[in-house]
């Protein structure tokens, strides 16, 4: 047993070598789901639920173990209120068994727009270890999203929402080094402190796709990007491949077109399996994504991206040496938002003990970070994406209606 506690929601997942039959109810007075599982062990259960479940848990308070009738061990989960859960099956995959899923959602989800929005209009724009100087330049922003930015830098007088995402996560570790380095672990060290950093400038604010260790699903990481109508998004991820020598950094895009080498196919589609690793139930896609990640009229977002991307590959190579000299491009799942310029950067070869060794290092992951912001800046200095319309908080976004060959839209 696991259990992923998050802001979002909470994951508990059952391992076992034999498919799992099972029945899920609520129960209230108080809250709590009661999961009768057949042919489960009862001692064994009973021991994998001892500590699992952390203080800091917002819908989790409690696990317990019953045996209701003979064959059927009842593992009862105690609530901080009322839920929505959602329970679903695994098949195996690899490193994985069978997987029981029990996924607790709260009744109303966070709206991260509204959450952005918030702290925007409250003042809470700059980290609070940032010099006192990035501090004293950082003004509340208007509440329409906009502030001046610095003189005589066309396009750069409005705010930006960069989106970070996190590789991986939770059930999804990733790639593994020889050391034991997790992929997950170390994308989201860096994602933090590019957080930091993009935080601190006067005209420009990050959103984490998650900011602890748990899975998103891919389609859901392209959503929260466009629900804060992200100026720009960037995957961060740390490379492997079968050889030990390989390394470098790399930055790819979408393509439309099939993938511009053997190794970026390889590679996006071992990325695109995330999901088979980290846990979707499939029967809770909604039309909204399936219409955005099917939504083919994406070739200025493409070419923006390219652009994006050359520019933060030019900096990555100031810290380490380039896997390949140029952007790469394939089709990236976690990339097909169709009105955002979006990248993926590999930052290392994680398989690489070399590489491993200093992506474990806090120094070499703020200069990490440090890169890929210089390169974003550098970005929205020469290509400014246009400004996004004010919206409301909870308003739906859209998926844009534009020719192939059209600027980038404001949705």
């Amino acid at each position: 047993m696991r259990v992923w506690p998050a802001k979002e929601y909470t994951r508990v997942t059952i391992e076992t070598a034999n498919e799992l039959r099972y029945q899920i109810s609520s129960v209230k007075a108080p809250e709590r789901l009661v999961v009768d599982i057949e042919n489960a062990d009862f001692a064994t259960l009973a021991d994998q639920i001892a500590a699992k479940v952390r203080a800091d848990d917002p819908y989790v308070a409690g696990l317990r173990v019953g045996r209701p009738k003979p064959g059927t061990v009842r593992l009862v989960i105690d609530l901080r209120g009322e839920v929505n859960p959602q329970a679903f099956l695994l098949k195996p995959i690899g490193e994985y068994g069978h997987r029981l899923v029990l996924d607790v959602y709260p009744l109303v989800p966070p709206d991260p727009l509204a959450a952005l929005v918030q702290r925007l209009q409250s003042g809470e724009t700059t980290p609070a270890d940032a010099p006192p100087a990035a501090r004293a330049q950082d003004p509340a922003p208007r509440a329409d999203g906009e502030r001046k930015g610095a003189p005589g830098k066309p396009g750069m007088n409005r705010f930006f929402t960069i989106v970070i995402d996190a590789g991986h996560g939770g059930e999804d570790p990733g790639a593994r080094g020889r050391g034991g380095t997790s992929e997950k672990t170390v994308t989201l060290a860096i994602a933090r402190k590019l957080k930091d950093r993009i935080d601190a400038e006067p005209n420009m604010r990050a959103v984490l796709t998650r900011d602890a260790d748990f899975y998103v699903p891919l389609a859901t990481r392209v959503d929260k990007a466009r629900r804060v109508r992200a100026d720009l998004f960037v995957s961060v991820h740390a490379d492997a491949f079968m050889l030990p020598h390989a390394r470098g950094s790399s930055v790819f895009a979408l393509s439309e077109r099939g993938a511009t080498s053997a190794a970026a196919r390889w590679l996006a589609k071992r990325e695109n399996e995330a999901d088979l690793i980290g846990g979707v139930n499939l029967d809770g896609k909604d039309r909204h994504l399936a219409q955005t990640l099917l939504d083919l009229s994406q070739t200025a977002t493409i070419n923006d991206s390219m652009k994006l991307g050359s520019a933060v590959l030019g900096e990555l190579g100031g810290i380490n040496s380039l896997h390949k000299p140029h952007v790469e491009q394939a089709g990236f799942a976690v990339l097909k938002a169709p009105d955002i310029p979006s990248i993926l950067v590999e930052t290392a070869f994680i398989s690489n003990p070399e590489e491993e060794r200093r992506l474990g290092d806090q120094a070499y992951q703020d200069k990490l970070a440090r890169a890929i912001l210089t390169g974003i800046k550098s970005y929205l200095a020469k290509h400014p994406p246009p400004a996004r319309p004010t919206v409301a908080a909870n308003e739906e976004p859209r998926v844009p209606q534009r020719s192939p060959g059209a600027r980038n839209n404001p949705i």
